[in-house]
């Protein structure tokens, strides 16, 4: 402690733990530049193709007759009306508003092939695939060797009154219900669920990080301080990844002592320590943990299942010992935490990353205000999915155009390593969501692969360069 000038331990009635902010990373000067240069390449690019030159590059759509089985539909004209159905639910005007572009597919014929062939499961093998055709398509040059975290937090979603399990949040205020997201640390969506706003987000972590079904191996998982509690770092460590939360009250945080008899053991910690860890406790039922872990993790008893039998019985052993896994666990984190200030730019980092996604979200949901207009739950859960899709979507279609436009000789010395470490596939300034939908599957975006340039070694730190000539 005396070595870390940013943490200060006394005894205050506003808290032991006094944590000073860290400094403000270099801003990336050129970020903008990239994204003219995407702009001047392809111009402005309606959503709708960005859509279908993921699907064409990816195959994904294969996912979705692979599950609902044989028809009569050629492909070419399922994969037609499959690309508007899961763009009307994506944005959110529907199919009878998406009917009447040029493409020449009645509202009927779309609301066939939804009914017949677009299934929850369907929506979220697509956006799988999607997924793990990004991980694939991915630069290491460009954008490092592949992330073990992902970031996660809940959107709140306006929905009609009428809707039985529309719920008032005290948080965010009205009616509605809550999407969780996780997202990678280079702004990917892996996986999208539909709450309501009275659910455990601690559950709707865990079960995200487990269920996500893409080739990403998850590890470590950002939140904020409503995805974090004492159950749920014990249950994260039970089923050995890493909870990375972001926590408001720090200076309220009361690290426990590691074992009984030793008062005097950690004396510049002591304004803030409180009981010892009970580990007799945590032996006596490691067994029921285990089991109740094991039942989380081959998919025989759901996260939020099991929370809410432990909730309704508090004094139950097994969830005491699981509590007192989660303190010890909180305890090694909170100590990581305010020694280490990498790790506190890490999950701000990441976090970040999670608004961001938020934010273009809201610009591609833009119809009906981003209200909820259905008051039936399997079409709110297609709505949640098809915009998965579309995001993922845009982010496999910016990586490449990313990866092609910086793949020039003349990005080589612009980038300085806090362009890199800004850099994100995940913006929409030259993509147009609105307007009427036109879909020509004959024409492609020209995107070719690239060897992208490795990072700097020297001048870094170097001014932005003068603006690059169209």
């Amino acid at each position: 402690m005396p070595k870390l000038s940013w943490l200060d331990i006394a005894e205050r009635k506003s808290g032991a733990i006094r944590l000073t902010a860290a400094e403000a990373q270099p801003e990336p000067r050129n970020l903008r530049r990239v994204k003219a240069g995407v702009q001047r390449r392809w111009g402005i690019v309606p959503l709708v193709d960005m859509l279908k030159e993921a699907v064409l590059r990816t195959g994904c759509l294969d996912a979705v007759t692979s599950v609902s089985g044989g028809g009569s539909l050629s492909p070419e004209v399922l994969a037609e009306r499959l690309l508007l159905v899961i763009y009307a639910y994506g944005t959110n005007t529907g199919i009878k508003a998406v009917a009447s572009g040029g493409h020449g597919h009645t509202e009927d014929e779309l609301r066939y092939v939804r009914r017949r062939y677009l299934s929850a499961e369907a929506a979220r093998a697509v956006a799988v695939q999607i997924a793990n055709a990004t991980f694939a398509a991915r630069s290491t040059e460009l954008w490092g060797q592949g992330s073990t975290a992902v970031a996660s937090d809940s959107t709140h979603v306006r929905a009609y009154d009428q809707y039985l399990f529309a719920e008032w949040h005290s948080r965010y205020g009205g009616r509605g219900v809550l999407i969780y997201w996780h997202v990678e640390k280079k702004s990917l969506a892996i996986h999208s669920q539909l709450i309501n706003c009275t659910a455990s987000e601690v559950a709707a972590v865990i079960e995200g990080a487990m269920r996500h079904g893409t080739t990403m191996g998850v590890e470590a998982n950002y939140t904020d301080s409503h995805g974090q509690s004492e159950i749920g770092f014990g249950i994260t460590r039970l089923l050995n990844f890493d909870l990375l939360p972001r926590i408001k009250r720090i200076n309220k945080v009361k690290p426990y002592r590691p074992v009984a008899g030793e008062p005097d053991a950690y004396p510049q910690l002591a304004p803030a320590l409180t009981r010892p860890i009970r580990w007799e406790l945590i032996a006596q039922q490691y067994d029921q943990m285990v089991k109740y872990a094991t039942a989380i993790r081959t998919r025989t008893a759901s996260t939020e299942a099991i929370l809410r039998r432990f909730t309704r019985n508090a004094s139950h052993p097994t969830y005491a010992a699981m509590l007192e896994v989660g303190r010890a666990q909180k305890t090694i984190f909170v100590a990581r935490y305010l020694r280490l200030r990498d790790l506190q730019r890490e999950i701000e980092e990441g976090l970040n990353v999670m608004e961001s996604s938020n934010g273009v979200n809201s610009v591609i949901a833009y119809g009906k205000g981003g209200e909820i207009a259905s008051n039936r739950r399997d079409e709110q859960e297609m709505f949640v999915l098809c915009l998965r899709i579309l995001q993922s979507a845009l982010v496999y279609v910016n990586t490449l155009m990313l990866q092609d436009v910086l793949g020039e000789p003349e990005w080589a010395d612009l980038l300085t390593r806090a362009d890199r470490r800004g850099l994100t596939p995940l913006f929409c300034s030259h993509v147009r969501p609105y307007g009427e939908v036109n879909l020509d599957m004959d024409a492609r975006l020209n995107l070719t692969a690239v060897t992208v340039p490795g990072p700097r070694t020297a001048g870094d730190d170097e001014p932005a360069n003068e603006p690059m000539d169209a």
